[in-house]
């Protein structure tokens, strides 16, 4: 039952994943999570970085997905100059959402790479769907109120995974 929260791959950041990488292993397209994955949670607007990123993926065909569990209001001042798909209140880890950013893509679930920084949500739902998960280190250690809690649960699951060799920080488990 664990198995369902272990990343097929950590990270240290989404900077780790450049195109070249993701279409090596036949990703060619990325459901991202926002807060403390492409951003701190606290910061409105994409850094140049992240900005550069997207453009990347975007030359690369690889097409992206900001998938978020916060409001509508968040997501949106984030994504305002972006030209990037986007889903507020996406209800991770449910699974609605994931099928239907699927469909929008018209891609297999081995064609697609959920990333983010919460096993609790990103995880568990890019595996209960069948893609392909990528867990990042959060980009800062604190956290809005609700993902505290969620953290302590994290860490003794990761925990778990690192003493029976699972995972291994910044590799695949495959």
């Amino acid at each position: 039952m664990l198995d369902l929260f272990l990343p097929n791959e950590q990270v240290n950041s989404i900077f780790d994943l450049t195109p070249k990488k993701l279409l090596e292993n036949n990703i060619k397209g990325i459901i991202v999570d926002l807060d403390n994955t492409l951003v701190p949670w606290n910061i409105a607007k994409p850094t140049d970085e992240v900005i550069s990123w997207l453009k990347n993926m975007k030359a690369s065909k690889i097409q992206v997905i900001i998938f978020s569990n916060n409001n509508a209001e968040r997501v949106s001042t984030f994504v305002s100059n972006l030209e990037v798909k986007h889903v507020p209140k996406a209800k991770k880890p449910l699974s609605k959402q994931f099928k239907l950013a699927q469909k929008e893509m018209a891609l297999s679930e081995g064609e697609i790479a959920v990333v983010g920084d919460q096993l609790l949500t990103d995880i568990l739902g890019g595996n209960r769907v069948g893609f392909y998960t990528i867990l990042v280190e959060p980009i800062v250690e604190s956290d809005a109120a609700i993902t505290k809690f969620n953290r302590n649960t994290e860490r003794l699951i990761l925990n778990h995974f690192y003493r029976k060799g699972k995972l291994i920080r910044g590799r695949s488990h495959e």
